[in-house]
């Protein structure tokens, strides 16, 4: 049996489990390792167990990346060691896990991705039996147990007299991808259309490119195959250049780009133009709303998203509806008032209608789709829905987790804000907050002109390098 004690593992003083679940860099010295893995595996098992009074199969899948494998196949023996029937996809998307835990008699689910992040980052995710992300509270327990502290959280231990087993089950993404098909109708809702993808050498490689072929559109794959060295680089949704260049070389009609996981993706109308989450939820939103199917015309999305689109939306009549920074965020406020869809500007896109999770193929067919039924292009779309805001957001590397989750004690840093807020007034606003996923402190100005905009985001950042990037 696997040996749950923590002596041989290094932890951090910090939480383990961020806003998107445990990430960093991979190596055996580093905090993200398989030894750690395993250990997640292992806690993950005995608490999944005890929520479901019994052992069902967890869903397994990963991305790309070179440490994918390893820390799968450690993910994979806590598992075992716990009792726990293991259903291994191999290579998927995210959003295939959720919705295949969803949808199968599984208690559980996980994936191994950093999503957007570079290929020396790796990731786990965890899902719970609905698809969902688990809660904060499910998640301490996981981490008690972890640290060997489970015992404050009086859960009791899942006894179990067998190995669980592991099972290749690639088979199920059939499933998922009819899925996401269903809501269209016949083969050939996308004839016509010429669309590229940027894959990013990541999970959805062997699955985007036959959903947009077998629904009639012509594809032009971008960066196609799985490589851990390259995912991500200079490619996906966080690189919109080589995608944007395609586009208007091919004469395609629009292009859509991914990231690592496929969770997420950023679009490219025919012209090269960028369009991103808030631009992605206006149009989808609108569509919804003139078919009666968006409640109460509300959309749900983060403090990042842009004024303009704010301004338009609840001109329009609709109901616009903020939260922190994470789809988690997002997904939780979905869910507490019954809205239908929501996002964030990054192209995390959430419609419960749809699936239980954000899904960038989903989402990029859905845009298609509508594109498609309008019968105008995408770029004539857009200049019927708002005009952004100019908005910069800098991103400052912050080493130190304690001066990075406690930034607000930063003196010069509050005074500094404070400053830039009052010289604005209504004109702009300021958003300063730790990323999530990285070691990273992220500065975003909006206003209504650019160097405004501008000013204030170089004084800020200058703030950051001096008082806590050191």
């Amino acid at each position: 049996m696997l040996n749950t004690a923590t002596s041989s593992i290094t932890l951090p003083k910090t939480r383990l489990f961020g806003t998107d679940g445990i990430r960093g860099k991979v190596g055996e010295k580093e905090v993200l390792n398989t030894a750690l893995a395993a250990r997640v595996g292992f806690w993950t098992g005995q608490i999944l167990q005890t929520l479901d009074n019994q052992s069902a199969p967890v869903i397994l899948g990963q991305d790309s990346r070179n440490s994918s494998n390893a820390l799968a196949m450690a993910i994979s023996e806590g598992l075992a060691a716990a009792g726990v029937e293991v259903w291994n996809l191999g290579l998927c998307p995210t959003p295939a896990v959720a919705h295949l835990t969803s949808v199968t008699k599984a208690m559980g689910g996980v994936m191994i991705s950093a999503s957007h992040n570079a290929p020396e980052d790796n990731g786990i995710k965890i899902f719970g039996a609905n698809g969902t992300k688990l809660s904060n509270l499910v998640q301490a327990q996981i981490e008690a147990g972890i640290r060997g502290k489970l015992a404050d959280h009086e859960i009791k231990l899942y006894a179990s007299d067998s190995w669980g087993q592991q099972y290749y089950r690639a088979d199920l993404l059939s499933q998922y991808v009819e899925s996401m098909q269903k809501p269209f109708n016949g083969q050939n809702s996308l004839a016509g259309l010429k669309i590229v993808l940027d894959l990013a050498w990541g999970a959805a490689v062997n699955i985007a490119p036959d959903v947009f072929t077998s629904m009639g559109a012509e594809v032009i794959a971008l960066h196609d195959l799985p490589n851990g060295d390259r995912i991500n680089v200079n490619c996906g949704s966080t690189h919109l250049a080589v995608l944007q260049q395609a586009v208007v070389e091919h004469q395609a009609d629009m292009g859509f780009a991914f990231d690592g996981d496929a969770d997420r993706l950023m679009a490219v109308d025919s012209q090269g133009k960028e369009v991103n989450g808030d631009y992605l939820l206006y149009l989808w939103g609108q569509a919804l709303r003139n078919s009666g199917q968006l409640p109460d015309n509300t959309i749900v999305t983060t403090v990042m998203a842009n004024l303009g689109f704010e301004n338009a939306w609840t001109k329009s009549g609709g109901t616009f509806i903020r939260t922190a920074v994470g789809d988690r965020h997002v997904y939780a406020k979905m869910a507490e008032i019954g809205a239908t869809l929501g996002g964030e500007q990054s192209g995390h896109i959430l419609s419960p209608r749809y699936s239980v999770s954000g899904d960038g193929v989903l989402t990029a067919l859905h845009i298609a789709a509508l594109v498609k039924e309008s019968g105008m292009s995408l770029d004539e779309l857009l200049a019927h829905s708002f005009v952004a805001y100019p908005q910069i957001l800098e991103n400052v590397r912050v080493e130190d987790p304690q001066r990075r989750q406690n930034w607000q004690e930063c003196a010069p840093l509050e005074k500094a804000i404070a400053e830039a807020s009052t010289a604005m007034g209504d004109r702009g606003r300021i958003l300063v907050r730790p990323s999530g996923t990285e070691p990273l402190i992220r500065v975003m100005v909006e206003a209504v002109d650019l160097d405004l905009a501008r000013y204030w985001t170089d004084k800020l950042v200058a703030c950051v390098k001096q008082h806590l990037a050191v």
